[in-house]
């Protein structure tokens, strides 16, 4: 019905649900992003699993909203999406983040494969965090920390500290 209902009104954001009536909701976006590709599909769900959510990103969503999130998010959600933007609750953890980001279909297909260790440091250093006291609370030494930050910025053809963290901000939020 879903695939029907889009193919016949063209809206600019479809949202739906992983569970739905006569066919689930990743399935009918595998179909919809077939028939009708410039379709943007932003996912309302309760399902908070990262393999769920991957699978969802392949077949296409343009967006993941957890219904924890409230009505504001929603919104929020919506208007990102009709933008062609991407759009991730912030409710999902940094490292499952980046896996979702893996996950989507890519042109040219060059993902960067950062560790759980750098995905965390990155994250606590967006979040303001020196290198000493995020090492601290990683509870690895600030040489460890050192060589984690460095692999990532190699990893991401990212020069100077200040532009890691910008990166890390920019990213997504945290």
């Amino acid at each position: 019905m879903m695939v029907e209902m889009a193919k016949r009104h063209q809206p600019d954001v479809i949202i739906a649900d992983i569970a739905m009536p006569r066919l689930d909701g990743i399935s009918a976006l595998r179909i919809l992003s077939k028939e009708l590709p410039s379709a943007r599909v932003l996912f309302l769900t309760m399902h908070n699993d990262v393999t769920l959510l991957e699978e969802v990103y392949r077949a296409g969503a343009k967006g993941v909203v957890l219904k924890a999130g409230g009505t504001e998010e929603l919104l929020r959600a919506i208007h990102t999406v009709a933008r062609g933007e991407t759009y991730i609750t912030p409710l999902i953890d940094l490292v499952k983040i980046l896996a979702l980001r893996a996950a989507r279909p890519r042109k040219n297909s060059n993902l960067i494969a950062l560790s759980p260790r750098q995905l965390e440091l990155l994250r606590l250093l967006a979040q303001g965090k020196t290198l000493k006291e995020a090492a601290a609370l990683m509870a690895i030494s600030e040489r460890t920390a050192e060589s984690h930050k460095y692999n990532i910025m190699e990893k991401l053809g990212i020069k100077t500290t200040a532009e890691l963290i910008r990166y890390a901000i920019r990213f997504e939020p945290f």
